[in-house]
């Protein structure tokens, strides 16, 4: 049983990053590489905001955790996944694409309200 287990971790050692971090997300990974979860990066990306530094994207992602607790009282779901610039392994919260707190986010960040208003001018 020992032996088992030591080559167990041995082989979990071994096994590359994004496979270690994507096992460890779990069903989560699955769900946001089909579209069925979004990273607020995502959001912002198909809103035509890709130009905003990462540290404004950073700041939206905060309105949006805030805007989730006060509506839910409960904590978003978080999923590791590389950063878009640095390629590093960071742990991001995750949402449904139509998840309200998406939008109170957008409205309450200064550097995203424009993109509210701009999607409801469209849809008048």
């Amino acid at each position: 049983m020992r032996s088992m287990i030591r080559r167990s971790i041995r082989a979990a050692l071994a096994a590359p990053r994004p496979l270690r971090y994507t096992t460890l997300s779990g069903e989560i990974a699955a769900l946001v590489a089909t579209g069925r979860l979004v990273r607020t990066g995502d959001v912002l990306d198909r809103l035509g905001a890709d130009g905003l530094k990462d540290g404004y994207k950073s700041h939206y992602g905060k309105h949006v955790v805030r805007a989730f607790r006060a509506a839910t009282g409960g904590e978003p779901l978080k999923v590791w996944a590389q950063h878009r610039t640095t390629g590093r392994w960071v742990h991001v919260y995750v949402y449904r694409p139509a998840d309200p707190a998406l939008f109170a986010g957008l409205a309450s960040y200064g550097r995203t309200r424009h993109l509210v208003q701009a999607q409801f001018m469209e849809a008048a």
